[in-house]
């Protein structure tokens, strides 16, 4: 009786990426002028990713990062997130992906100056249909996560720019969104509150599987991140692995 070779097991096949972009180019035009801002992108970005846009001023980092939060609408090319094709949505729909998928966290913090920590975080969840004891519990939740229980009460004048950071990216992660999109989140903090920050975002990223895209002009917080991707005159130049 002859041996029977053992077959190796397969490989599992690779999960596909969450964010994929193919030929994005993004034009605005002012009367007679055109001006490209990214020419013919192509990215991949997996779910569970860190990444880290960079580039000179006028690069088009901003302008990627706002088309993949569904903020704008590329010129030409095609952007699917986790299988959806963003860029056929009407306006109307987009704003519904939004709400759903997305959550944001800014430079400037955009928190309401008379509402709470605990109020301001719960603004996303007023678009659903979580009753208010709900939407209590997933603030509270939210604001244990970035270490703020005990400032739940405090209104955005009573905290320190890193504490109000802490309260937009609870804000931002309350619905668990599928991509949290950062643009430029420790521009307004000094060095040891944007070190705070960005730990924070990292944990959320490596402990919690969060998926990030973050715009930044600082190499060091730059280095939070999993890959580095350059821009420059509207072009991906670079990527790099931490």
């Amino acid at each position: 009786m002859s041996a029977t070779a053992a077959v190796p097991p397969s490989a599992p096949a690779p999960s596909p990426p969450l964010v994929t972009i193919r030929g994005v180019s993004k034009v605005y035009e002012r009367g007679r002028e055109r001006l490209e801002v990214l020419h013919h992108i192509d990215l991949d970005i997996p779910r569970g990713d860190f990444l880290a846009l960079m580039g000179p001023s006028g690069s088009g980092k901003s302008t990627l990062l706002h088309l993949i939060a569904g903020l704008d609408l590329p010129t030409e090319g095609r952007i699917s997130i986790a299988g959806h094709r963003i860029d056929r949505l009407s306006a109307t729909e987009l704003a519904r992906w939004r709400a759903a998928n997305v959550g944001f966290v800014f430079q400037f913090y955009n928190l309401l100056p008379a509402l709470s920590a605990q109020k301001n975080v719960e603004l996303p969840l007023l678009l659903t249909r979580l009753s208010a004891a709900r939407r209590r519990r997933h603030a509270a939740l939210a604001l244990d996560l970035v270490g703020l229980s005990d400032r739940a009460t405090h209104k955005p004048n009573e905290l320190s720019g890193g504490q109000q950071q802490r309260v937009a990216i609870a804000r931002a992660i309350v619905s668990d969104p599928t991509i949290l999109v950062c643009d430029e989140p420790t521009g307004d903090l000094d060095r040891h509150s944007a070190e705070e920050i960005l730990g924070l975002l990292q944990r959320l990223n490596r402990d919690h599987a969060k998926t990030m895209i973050m715009v930044t002009h600082d190499p060091k917080a730059a280095e939070f991140a999993r890959h580095v991707l350059q821009l420059d005159k509207g072009t991906l130049v670079e990527s790099l692995e931490h």
